[in-house]
Order: structure tokens, then C-alpha cells, then sequence
């Protein structure tokens, strides 16, 4: 069988839609879309495209995440209250073990590709 290249075409992906935990909810009533394309055969790499409007919680991160904003702009502050704003065009690794808040500004969509081991 052969391995196909699999595009990632937003619209073409399985969609969950819904409000952030209100336990990890910090201001804003923010509503998410997730935009699942795959999944790897070992169950521990995901990537798709996720989007948010204006809101803040918390985060914990038990996996390694690559994000590429596409749109929007959004604040992450680590648990030593170090901050920096992320926007349109920005590329980053938030990695295992990261504690703090995301803020969307707006809005916000980026892709997203998670590794967990």
C-alpha cells in the first residue's frame, strides 16, 4: 500500500466546536473550533488547524506543540509571569511541561502540530 501525501485544506478536516473548560477559564466567555486533519498511527502526533475568540485560561501542556499563527494575535505568559504576544507570521514551540495563560486578543486561528510521548 502506498503512502500518500495528505494537504491540509481547511474546511476538509473533522470539526469540534465549544467553550474553553470554565475550570481552567479566566476572563472572556471564548469559543473554540478545532479543525482536526490527522492523527499518526502510534496515537501520539496530532495536527490541525484551531481557532479561539477574545478570552484567557490557563494552560498545562504534558505534550510539545508547534503552532504558526495564521491569524490574529494572542498573549502567553508563563507561571513566572513572563509574557510575550504572538501575531500573524509567528512560529513557536510551546514545549512539555509549559505552565500558564493564553489570552486571545480578537481573535485568533493558528495550525498546530502536538507530540506526545
Amino acid at each position: 500500500m502506498a503512502v500518500k501525501l495528505l494537504r491540509i485544506e481547511e474546511g476538509a478536516g473533522e470539526r469540534e466546536a465549544g467553550p474553553v473548560a470554565p475550570d481552567k477559564l479566566l476572563a472572556g466567555q471564548p469559543q473554540q473550533l478545532t479543525e482536526h486533519f490527522f492523527t499518526n498511527s502510534r496515537d501520539n502526533f496530532f495536527c490541525g488547524i484551531w481557532s479561539s475568540d477574545a478570552g484567557k485560561w490557563e494552560l498545562t501542556y504534558s505534550e510539545d506543540e508547534y503552532c504558526y499563527i495564521i491569524e490574529g494575535e494572542a498573549a502567553i505568559t508563563d507561571s513566572d509571569g513572563h509574557s510575550e504576544r504572538v501575531a500573524t507570521g509567528d512560529a513557536f514551540c510551546i514545549p512539555a511541561g509549559f505552565r500558564g495563560t493564553w489570552e486571545t486578543l480578537g481573535s485568533v486561528k493558528k495550525f498546530y502540530a502536538i507530540y506526545e510521548e
